[in-house]
């Protein structure tokens, strides 16, 4: 191919750079951040912050438990 079609062919369909076209699935069954991690929500990993969090999720989700 010459110059020129090679410049046709990028005008007509575009330049790709590696797997574009293959989509990852969205649900893969990973937690993409700490924060959603049980040891993290509950406080286990030693952090005194994380603990101080889990304290209050726990009164937040105690809140209600005695009204129904």
């Amino acid at each position: 191919m010459s110059q020129e079609d090679d410049f046709q062919s990028i005008l007509e369909n575009g330049i790709s750079f590696g797997k574009g076209g293959q989509k990852k699935s969205s649900d893969d069954g990973k937690v993409k951040t700490k924060a959603k991690k049980k040891k993290y929500v509950t406080g286990a990993h030693g952090s005194g912050s994380a603990m101080q969090k889990a304290k209050y999720r726990q009164q937040r989700n105690n809140r209600h438990k005695g009204k129904r």
